[in-house]
Parts: structure tokens; sequence; C-alpha cells
């Protein structure tokens, strides 16, 4: 096993485990800023104060962020000034990194045997259903191993 094979596998593994961490994790409705300011008891005007900003300053900030519109920076320097850090993480959807790969490589393994059985048929070398998914399923974890250049190209 390669070096890059190596610290790709320690990647695979931070990102899994994180997102086990995170699964039922949801941004509550109100934003973390506010709900996080709430919970201290909080005022605008008393987190202000502590971020040296104005008070109208953190309730656009928890404007900002219900709307998606808010910076990291800003999300770091609110919640600095409450006592807390801001933390942000990108996780697989399904959970596990090699879900996302297996989804790629099983749509690039249809698309060439698709391409491949196109042309078969020409010549009345159709394969069965069964030999045809039994094909992209040897093709996908062919994919998934070797993982070669184009794999992440979108056709």
């Amino acid at each position: 096993m390669s070096v890059k094979d190596t610290a790709r596998k320690q990647y695979v593994q931070i990102v899994d485990r994180t997102a086990q961490q995170l699964a039922n994790l949801k941004a509550p409705a109100e934003g973390w800023l506010s709900l996080l300011r709430k919970a201290l008891g909080m005022s605008g005007a008393e987190v202000a104060a502590r971020a040296s900003v104005s008070r109208n300053a953190i309730y656009q900030a928890e404007r900002n962020e219900r709307d998606g519109a808010i910076t990291m920076n800003q999300m770091h320097k609110v919640a600095a000034a409450m006592g807390g850090r801001f933390v942000y993480a990108i996780v697989p959807d399904s959970g596990r990194v090699d879900d996302i790969i297996r989804a790629q490589a099983r749509c690039k393994a249809e698309a060439l045997i698709t391409r491949a059985g196109a042309h078969m048929a020409l010549e009345q070398q159709s394969l069965t259903k069964e030999q045809t998914q039994q094909r992209i399923n040897d093709l996908a974890d062919e994919l998934m191993r070797n993982m070669p250049p184009d794999f992440w190209e979108v056709k």
C-alpha cells in the first residue's frame, strides 16, 4: 500500500467518524447564534458589547445565519463573544465516503457497460439482464479499487 493510499484511508476514517457523530445534528430553525445566546440568557446588547460591535450587528448576524448569508468570520467572532466556538464540517449525505465512491463507480460502470452492450447488440451478441448486472457490479468494484484519472468526470 502506498503512502497516498494510507493517507486517503486516514481521511476516509476522519470523515466517516465525523459523519457518524453528526448524523442526527440539524441546525435549529432560529440558528445557532440565537440558540446559544438565548441558552446563555444573554441579550443582543450584551453579546454586542463583548464582540465590540453594535447590537444591530448581532441581530443582523443572526438573520444572516438563518438566511445562509453569514460569513465564517462572523460566526467565529459572535461565537467567541459568547464564550463558544464555531465548528463546521462537510460530511457525506449517506454517512460514508465509500457510499459516494460506490455510487460514482456504479454510474460509470453502467454507462460503460450500456455503451458496450449497444455495440454487442448490433452484432447479435447481447448479454442477458443478469449477465449485464454482473458485469456492471464487477466493473464498479474494479473502478472503486483503482479509481482511474477520469473517475469523477461527469458524462
